[in-house]
């Protein structure tokens, strides 16, 4: 994981890049962190899943490369690196609609910058595709960030999605499980495995999903389903 830096001043540069290297450490995260002087030296190679980018470059006057000429440029390139914009006047912010900015950071509330990076992370450690085979043989593509749960059906599994749409395909649910597990997945007893992202009430019997649908954990899951969600709190609740 690629974390950049583009701030001209060296105080906030290095105040950002402290910020973002603890926040990392803290969640025990492998990041690569690069910190740039200005858009020019970013833009000689811009390897970035995550950039943090200031609005107002002091080489923009010379040149008009400020924070958003930038952003346009990695749009324009079909890049996939998220921008959160860091700017001391917050009336700046609404131009960021153009590229799709990630964030808008106000400069007077630096701690901002935990909370985006937060952000970030729950959205990349799912921003996968599986593809599993229907009861058609038909490959169907189904989208990590979208799949609310997986159950037992028959001898089927039945993925069900956020948007309440469900897919019957093969598999085993072990097997699934165990794909799974590395995305924020757990099986909570032997017929369903549950995205940790959308519990919304758990106790030490049962845990209710965000549409309200309430699941027994399974007595030799518990130990392990704790420790699991316990860790998936700890990394991303902020």
């Amino acid at each position: 994981m690629r974390i950049g830096i583009v701030e001209d001043e060296a105080v906030w540069r290095d105040k950002i890049r402290d910020i973002v290297e603890k926040y990392c450490r803290d969640k025990k995260f492998s990041v690569q962190v690069n910190a740039y002087g200005s858009g020019r030296d970013f833009m000689e190679s811009p390897e970035a899943d995550l950039l943090f980018l200031d609005i107002e470059l002091a080489d923009g006057e010379e040149d008009g490369e400020d924070g958003f000429k930038i952003a346009e440029k990695l749009q324009e390139s079909g890049s996939r690196c998220r921008v959160c914009f860091l700017t001391s006047h917050t009336e700046m912010a609404r131009q960021g609609y153009k590229v799709n900015a990630f964030r808008y950071i106000d400069k007077k509330y630096p701690e901002e910058i935990g909370e985006a990076l937060g952000a970030f992370f729950r959205t990349k450690i799912q921003e996968r595709i599986i593809y599993c085979k229907d009861t058609a043989g038909i490959q169907i593509k189904i989208n990590l960030s979208g799949l609310l749960l997986v159950e037992t059906s028959g001898r089927k599994l039945r993925y069900l999605m956020l948007d309440g749409r469900e897919h019957f395909c093969e598999g085993l649910i072990s097997e699934a499980a165990q794909s799974l597990s590395p995305f924020g997945f757990f099986q909570v007893q032997r017929s369903y495995i549950v995205n940790l992202k959308y519990i919304e009430r758990v106790n030490s019997r049962e845990i209710m999903l965000c549409n309200g649908v309430e699941i027994a954990i399974g007595r030799t899951h518990g130990r392990e389903f704790k420790k699991a969600f316990f860790r998936w709190r700890m990394l991303f609740d902020d």
